[in-house]
Formats: structure tokens, sequence, C-alpha cells
């Protein structure tokens, strides 16, 4: 793995804080970055189905009733 000069001091002074290593924050951030992927691409596919399937007023005009806004 190539990385820049600037990214490894980076990472060295964020480790010395951490009282880590190089490898425990490498895993820590890729499985952080995998984690992070996971959910963007769920959420796309959620925002898919929406748009290809839109929820009509029928299916939630049914909970109009049940909403509670306060003083009004």
């Amino acid at each position: 793995m190539t990385l820049e000069d600037a990214l490894v001091k980076s990472v060295d002074q964020a480790v010395k804080k951490l009282h880590t290593t190089r490898s425990a924050f490498a895993r820590l951030a890729l499985k952080d970055a995998l984690r992070n992927l996971k959910t963007k691409q769920l959420e796309d596919q959620h925002r898919q189905g929406y748009q290809a399937h839109p929820a009509t007023r029928a299916e939630v005009g049914v909970w109009e009733k049940e909403q509670a806004w306060g003083d009004e």
C-alpha cells in the first residue's frame, strides 16, 4: 500500500495521541469505511425503492389522525 508522506505523518501523530499502532488505526479506519459504504448503499437502495414506488396518499393518510402536533 502506498501512502503520501503527509498522510503517514498525520497517522503517526494520531496513533501517538491514541496510544495505539498504525495497524490498529488502519484496521479501525478500514472497518469504519466499509460500514459507511454499506450504510450509503442501503440508503441509496431505499431511496431508489421510494423513487420507483412512491408512497401513495392512501398509504400514509391513514395515520394522519394519529399524529399529535402539540398545541394546535
